[in-house]
């Protein structure tokens, strides 16, 4: 039955299975809070709903517990890092602490970051920038069975490859910019098929590249064994930055990009360009600063739209989601509680069902 609960409990659980399916007891409570954070932010597509996928990646040896980000090049401002098939939250956290220190030094580091396990949120890695000060911009490709279309291509032939942009505002919560560039995230459909939601016009389209509302199509194989695929977001101009994410995140980093067919993998690997900036060296801070104050107060003090009752900036939504998901608890549908009981059986441990 749908489950609603704590995030506490959550990360105790997910920290249980991750520890048997290998992980140290540290890693394991980190990917747990991470991966708990995500659904406390309102995105359940990034939230624990991953962890069975992740114990089928250990399972299958794409995912490699305990495994630390390696340096190939640094040179101060510029870095190439491996992530060595490690999970995502460890090392793309580790990345980012080793790019943080040096764009303080320098004043911005330009930061590659390749064969990452599923990094899951990217906004996270902004949220670790911005609170020191700095603007942090993040391109990144998804290696996994593509399930995007091409604008004017009827078959999925990358990932959902997202972008993410923070910025820090003086004496206020960050701009935090983060966003598939496929009109929506895969594992909002994974979601929403466990739902047995449809969804609205313009999401996907089936196996034989005609529009369609069942999410189903990008989460269970077809009739005929194929898979549907989600449209970027923008048509063309969604399609475009998939393109650039793809470039930059998997081509510039050396991690790869997706030329190949379709298999059954459940591992997720993710390369990762960031670019960090600090304004305290740009010479700029005061005007930065003074500008943007003076933009966002701008922008809220317009009149809200039909339906809205103010004007938000991005980050914002989900810092609301996270103070009344700590206080009224996480919802999971039936089929998400089913999958992750599921994984903690096929690694020993114990879930209980309600």
């Amino acid at each position: 039955m749908p489950q609603t609960l704590s995030a506490a409990v959550l990360r105790a659980s997910c920290a249980r299975i991750l520890e048997a399916a290998g992980s140290a007891p540290a890693e394991a409570v980190q990917v747990a809070d991470n991966l708990v954070l995500a659904n406390l932010s309102g995105h359940d597509s990034h939230g624990v709903g991953m962890l069975p996928r992740y114990v089928d990646a250990v399972a299958e040896g794409g995912l490699t517990p305990n495994a630390s980000v390696k340096v190939g090049v640094d040179i101060g401002t510029m870095l190439a890092l491996d992530g060595q098939h490690g999970y995502g939250q460890i090392v793309g956290v580790q990345a980012m602490e080793l790019g943080i220190a040096r764009a303080k030094q320098h004043g911005s580091c330009i930061m590659s970051l390749s064969s990452a396990h599923h990094l899951g949120r990217i906004g996270h890695f902004a949220e670790m920038a911005t609170a020191q000060g700095l603007v942090s911009m993040h391109f990144v490709n998804v290696l996994s069975r593509p399930v995007v279309a091409p604008w004017g291509g009827g078959d999925g032939r990358f990932g959902t490859n997202p972008c993410c942009i923070g910025i820090p505002l003086a004496g206020a919560e960050p701009f935090l910019l983060d966003f598939a560039t496929s009109r929506v995230a895969q594992g909002k459909m994974r979601v929403a098929h466990n739902k047995g939601e449809r969804v609205p016009d313009g999401y996907l389209i089936d196996e034989n590249g005609a529009p369609t509302n069942d999410p189903g199509v990008v989460v269970v194989p077809q009739r005929n064994g194929l898979f549907g695929a989600l449209m970027t977001f923008g048509e063309h101009k969604g399609y475009g930055m998939a393109m650039a994410c793809e470039l930059l995140g998997g081509a510039l980093t050396g991690g790869g990009t997706w030329h190949r067919p379709a298999d059954a993998a459940r591992t997720v690997l993710n390369g990762m360009l960031t670019v960090l900036i600090d304004p305290a060296k740009l010479g700029t801070q005061a005007r930065f600063e003074e500008e943007a104050a003076a933009f966002v107060d701008w922008l809220r003090q317009g009149p809200p739209g039909a339906g809205f009752d103010h004007v938000q900036i991005a980050g914002e939504p989900e810092r609301v989601a996270r103070k009344a998901r700590e206080r009224e608890g996480i919802w999971l549908d039936d089929a998400t509680w089913s999958e992750i009981v599921a994984a903690g059986s096929r690694v020993g441990v114990a879930v209980a069902q309600d």
